[in-house]
């Protein structure tokens, strides 16, 4: 479980490909305790498992489901990562429940400097947008940032100073490919629903299979305890 509170940028040391597979050499400067057989560090928003490690690097493997639905698949050596090691007991929560488990591939649409700060706005798979709410929650490339509006396409949201400084986001450029994982809340509770088979839609009959009160019905219309 991570943060969204990217840690260090670090830089692709190497690739070595396999079949549906390829392993990344990633020079980090992070504690050596973050980097131990076994443990887990975000790369741009995915999670993936230190398999070795060094002073100031370490290795890690992306199988062919991570190649197939994010970026790490077009990385090449030299660049830039966004790095987070897993979260302890204890550690200050100050972004908001990361998994690392990418749910899709956004693209940077533009990108509008408003004084100090970068408006961004990105593409995202069709998919994934009913699960976005303004004000909500969303991990892009690792960094843990508010949705500051939605449009039929996509997602706006605006990058302060120090994120800009401090992450990879700052530059980005437009039709840049990103890592998008949507609020966890968001997708279970998606799960848990369902939609509408045709219109994508909770419907009031959905509803009220759920156990939700119908339109105009009492709440204690038919019988048990509603309080």
């Amino acid at each position: 479980m991570f943060t969204g509170l990217v840690r260090t940028v670090g830089s692709i040391a190497s690739i070595r490909d396999g079949v549906d597979a390829r392993q990344l050499e990633i020079v980090a400067n992070l504690d050596v305790r973050d980097l131990a057989l076994g443990a887990s560090v975000s790369v741009c928003g995915v999670c993936l498992t230190v398999v070795a490690s060094s002073p100031g690097r370490f290795s890690a493997d992306a199988a062919f489901e991570t190649l197939r639905v994010t970026t790490l698949a077009g990385l090449r050596p030299g660049a830039r990562v966004n790095l987070e090691p897993a979260l302890r007991v204890g550690d200050a929560l100050g972004g908001h429940f990361v998994s690392g488990h990418v749910d899709g591939v956004a693209r940077l649409r533009s990108a509008n400097d408003r004084g100090p700060a970068r408006e961004l706005w990105f593409d995202v798979p069709r998919e994934l947008l009913p699960l976005v709410a303004e004000k909500g929650a969303i991990c892009i490339d690792g960094v843990s940032l508010t949705v500051n509006r939605v449009d039929a396409d996509g997602l706006m949201v605006g990058i302060v100073p120090h994120t800009l400084a401090v992450t990879t986001l700052g530059a980005l450029h437009v039709g840049a490919s990103v890592n998008v994982e949507v609020d966890v809340l968001a997708r279970h509770v998606a799960r848990i629903l369902g939609t509408h088979p045709t219109t994508g839609a909770v419907d009031w009959a959905l509803l009220e299979r759920a156990g939700f009160v119908g339109p105009g019905e009492a709440p204690d219309s038919r019988g048990g305890n509603r309080s």
